[in-house]
């Protein structure tokens, strides 16, 4: 465990109302049993409305090589959801956005990985436009696609398995709640 203010690369442990308790070092915080913690989702949409989807780069601890929606990821004790995604959009993808909106402000889940890993977050999902290039971090991305976002629901509710599970929990919310994965105006 570590203290607020120490400069790691850390998550944020949160209570079941989203309450922030501590932070944990990310290199450690996820197990077999991992704890609720702070994270975020984005969809990155072009000016022609495609979605950019990422795979998981096969180094990654959990769902190596997996497709996943655009970027995801933790968020630091001193950062609000929206901080961390820009922060991320420019780590993962030396990506700058715009016309955030968040749209499934609630959104949690918990999964399984096939190596027993869980991942169990509180995590807000955005979809905003993309305001420039696009350079995968290879640490982060195997590649990229851009696609048309109803392509992409069709082949999720389809394949499934082909996908990260939150992405596909995300867009089944999405269609439960009368969203559209579309450009932010």
């Amino acid at each position: 465990m570590t203290t607020p203010d120490e400069p790691i690369d850390h998550v944020v442990l949160v209570d079941d109302a989203g309450n922030r308790l501590r932070t944990w070092p990310r290199s450690s915080v996820h197990t077999t049993e991992t704890p609720l913690h702070l994270a975020f989702s984005c969809y990155v949409l072009d000016d022609d409305g495609r979605l950019l989807m990422t795979r998981r780069a096969l180094s990654k601890r959990t769902w190596p090589g997996v497709w996943t929606n655009s970027f995801c990821g933790h968020v630091r004790w001193e950062e609000t959801s929206l901080d961390a995604l820009h922060r991320h959009a420019g780590h993962e993808l030396a990506l700058r956005v715009r016309d955030v909106e968040v749209v499934l402000p609630g959104f949690r889940y918990r999964a399984v990985d096939a190596s027993g890993v869980v991942e169990h977050e509180i995590c807000p999902v955005s979809v905003a436009r993309a305001a420039g290039p696009v350079t995968p971090n290879p640490d982060e991305v195997a590649e990229l696609a851009w696609a048309r976002p109803e392509d992409v629901v069709t082949a999720a509710e389809a394949t499934p398995w082909a996908f990260s599970p939150w992405m596909v929990a995300q867009l089944r919310a999405l269609r439960a709640a009368g969203r559209e994965l579309s450009p932010a105006s």
